[in-house]
């Protein structure tokens, strides 16, 4: 796979955490003030994970490496982590019953 194959398609997934991130943080804004201390510790991580995720797929556009298989490896974990963290982060909105 060609690396600039491989950039957009990373940027694609990342496009959809994003949106997956934007729908926990409305139902975050709807929580009382107390749930949203809770929820915004693990929102805040989310927010930390896409933007390492961001940085590292920026990084392989602009070196553009003839041995990148160290960074799709990390890319990968780093994909792992932000969904355990979504997971956790919607897991504790959905606890709410928010808007459903």
């Amino acid at each position: 796979m060609e690396l600039s194959d491989y950039c957009k398609g990373v940027d694609i997934e990342l496009t959809m955490w994003k949106a997956k991130l934007y729908d926990v943080m409305n139902r975050m804004d709807q929580l009382e003030t107390g749930n949203k201390q809770r929820m915004y510790e693990q929102v805040n991580g989310l927010h930390i994970v896409m933007a390492e995720l961001e940085e590292r797929i920026d990084k392989l556009r602009r070196e553009c490496p003839t041995e990148w298989q160290p960074e799709q490896e990390e890319i990968r974990t780093k994909f792992s982590e932000l969904g355990t963290k979504y997971n956790d982060a919607a897991g504790v909105a959905f606890d709410y019953d928010i808007g459903g």
